[in-house]
């Protein structure tokens, strides 16, 4: 299954939100979709899913135009959208029917889940009596309960404690090993890097980077040596504004020209002990900084 936007515009009054948004997501992979805030992530949510339409631009499932009646579409918002008042079991089996299910179905389906994630013992508690965690967990199962062909997950892991973090890790990937199509927004990249094979950068209405993730950082390397040794403090003044102590206790050294990689490396290995050296390759952090620092 291959779901495809094609050319997307978007306006609303005078302002140009979308500006020819085209990506194209596989089943059995996940898409990152990032961007900063305002730079058009939420309306191309909004379209796929039908909200409201494209000004111009389609979006098709294997090469037609998706069929919403049949087509069965999860979403994880970032703002939470359930009744803090309502009891949980009722509530998930509403919205699991809103989606087509049987009633009977829809009940199986939820106590599944339920059980699933551990919140089998809340069913009948009201949502608001749970820690945001767990109303996090609650609100994954609306987008899944009804066995969905695409899955739309915005920030999903906020306001996760590491032991949530990872059973909600759990659950995405079995569903991308289903063979869903699966689309994550995050600001949190590191989320993005572990699940992502492709990614598309947003910025001022347009896709200003995107391709397979690992293709991207390798060809962003290049440009720099990372370096660990026990004498960074004299490499570090030979170096002068070319070196900058890293995070993880190396340096990195920019190179004016890549075609110096090599004999940077010999001038450095025989100029002082070296427990590491290898060419930088940026993290899409590094990556999504440069490319949405200016907004459009």
């Amino acid at each position: 299954m291959q779901l495809e936007l094609r050319e997307l515009y978007k306006n609303f009054g005078q302002h140009e939100v979308l500006k020819g948004i085209s990506l194209c997501a596989q089943s059995g992979h996940a898409v990152g979709l990032l961007g900063r805030n305002g730079a058009g992530k939420t309306t191309t949510i909004r379209i796929l899913m039908n909200v409201f339409p494209a000004d111009r631009g389609d979006i098709l499932l294997d090469g037609k135009p998706v069929d919403y009646r049949k087509t069965r579409i999860g979403y994880l918002p970032e703002e939470r959208g359930l009744y803090p008042k309502k009891i949980i079991l009722d509530q998930l089996v509403y919205f699991a029917e809103l989606k087509g299910m049987r009633r009977t179905d829809a009940v199986t389906a939820t106590s599944q889940w339920l059980e699933r994630l551990g919140m089998s013992k809340f069913r009948n508690k009201r949502l608001d009596t749970l820690s945001k965690g767990n109303q996090q967990k609650i609100q994954l199962i609306t987008a899944v309960v009804h066995d969905p062909d695409i899955i739309i997950l915005d920030e999903p892991f906020s306001g996760l404690d590491p032991v949530n973090a990872e059973l909600l890790k759990e659950v995405v990937r079995e569903e991308i090993e289903k063979g869903k199509v699966v689309l994550f927004s995050s600001h949190q990249m590191n989320y993005i890097e572990e699940f992502c094979n492709e990614i598309a950068i947003l910025n001022g209405g347009k896709i200003v980077l995107s391709g397979n993730l690992r293709e991207i950082r390798r060809a962003h390397a290049g440009n720099a040596l990372s370096v660990r040794s026990p004498m960074q403090e004299d490499i570090c003044r030979y170096y002068g504004s070319r070196a900058s102590r890293m995070a993880d206790g190396t340096v990195q050294i920019a190179l004016p020209d890549p075609q110096d990689c090599q004999k940077e490396m010999c001038l450095i290995t025989g100029r002082w002990p070296v427990e590491e050296i290898r060419i930088f390759e940026p993290s899409l952090q590094d990556i999504f900084v440069q490319y949405t620092r200016d907004q459009v």
